[in-house]
């Protein structure tokens, strides 16, 4: 991309959860916009947005040359659908798209990139760079550093994901559905009335499997991402994954067990080691006051917490560890304008 003082960008998405963090992370971080562009859906259009200091109208997205003409980054979020249907567009109009939904990342012709972990493949793209599923990222913020070291031959993640993930009325829902329940508090579990719009299962209060299909192989979408996902940015085809995917009530950060068979042994000493050294990542480790990452104290916060780091008793040669990071931010938005960041660098 070529070198400028300031950069035109828009942002596909604008109005959802993750679109308006990203216009916060691009203030937050004074990316140096120029001209400034904001699309959503027909529901969205004419609605306001600050950056800045300044009002910005959102507009109607249009599928067409014309609408991204002189933008030079997009920041997009729209749903996968949405970004195959106006990504050709972008693309004949000369932007680049940084984009957030699941469109694109398995292509091989697209770098799919956490920053810190692979940054070096942003330069290999041909006008679009994938932004990684949120659970992965979090999940290989703390994986890649110990694997880089060590390679980890296999994996073991159980997630507890927050409504953050399924957008901004899931995060409603849960809202509204504690308010609810609590309203109810004597009357038994089974028989309270609880309004359901995004979720088939209440949330408030509960948790259930992640809510995304699920396969022939017993998998949901969301495990198979992480594995096929993880995969890709770790550029190991070949290492053993398996996981388990489940939504609690819980905001905007998400939390993961991990569990790590490396090739060699690595002791919980320089684990720690490694892991209070790598960037974007905080180690929360004080077994003495059983102090460890919490999705609290991951809200709101750039970096992902790491901790309850020990050996694992079932297997030789392996570490379990626990990690906390927010959805919005590192999982999603933040990602992303790193990735900006990385292209006009």
């Amino acid at each position: 991309m070529k070198k400028k003082k300031a950069y035109n960008v828009a942002v596909v998405g604008a109005k959802g959860a993750v679109g308006h963090e990203m216009i916060r992370i691009l203030e937050e971080r004074k990316f140096p916009v120029k001209e400034f562009r904001l699309f959503g859906s027909a529901r969205s259009a004419g609605q306001t947005v600050k950056f800045r200091g300044e009002n910005y109208t959102i507009r109607e997205l249009k599928f067409c040359k014309e609408e991204f003409k002189g933008i030079d980054i997009i920041l997009s979020s729209p749903g996968a659908s949405i970004s195959k249907k106006f990504a050709p567009f972008a693309l004949e109009a000369g932007a680049v798209i940084v984009d957030n939904t699941s469109a694109f990342r398995m292509d091989p012709k697209v770098p799919l990139v956490v920053p810190e972990i692979n940054g070096k493949e942003i330069k290999k793209h041909r006008g679009i760079i994938a932004n990684p599923n949120c659970s992965a990222i979090i999940m290989l913020m703390a994986v890649a550093p110990l694997h880089k070291k060590n390679r980890v031959r296999r994996l073991i993640c159980s997630t507890y994901q927050s409504v953050s993930g399924a957008g901004a009325k899931a995060m409603e829902e849960l809202k509204d559905q504690t308010a609810e329940y609590l309203k109810q508090w004597n009357v038994p579990d089974s028989e309270k009335k609880l309004t359901k719009k995004v979720f088939s299962h209440q949330i408030a209060f509960n948790l259930f499997s992640h809510n995304a299909s699920i396969e022939e192989n017993g998998y949901n979408g969301e495990e198979l991402k992480m594995i096929a996902e993880s995969r890709k940015i770790l550029g190991d085809s070949k290492m053993r994954m398996t996981t388990t995917c489940i939504r609690v009530p819980v905001f905007r950060a998400h939390s993961e067990t991990i569990y790590l068979e490396f090739e060699k042994k690595m002791s919980v000493e320089e684990a720690r080691a490694i892991l209070g050294k790598a960037p974007g990542v905080k180690l929360v480790d004080d077994r003495k006051t059983n102090y460890f990452p919490m999705p609290i104290e991951a809200s709101g916060k750039d970096n992902v917490l790491v901790g309850r780091i020990r050996e694992d008793l079932s297997a030789k040669n392996s570490l379990a560890l626990f990690v906390a990071g927010d959805q919005l931010r590192k999982g999603a938005a933040l990602n992303a304008v790193q990735i900006a960041e990385v292209l006009i660098a």
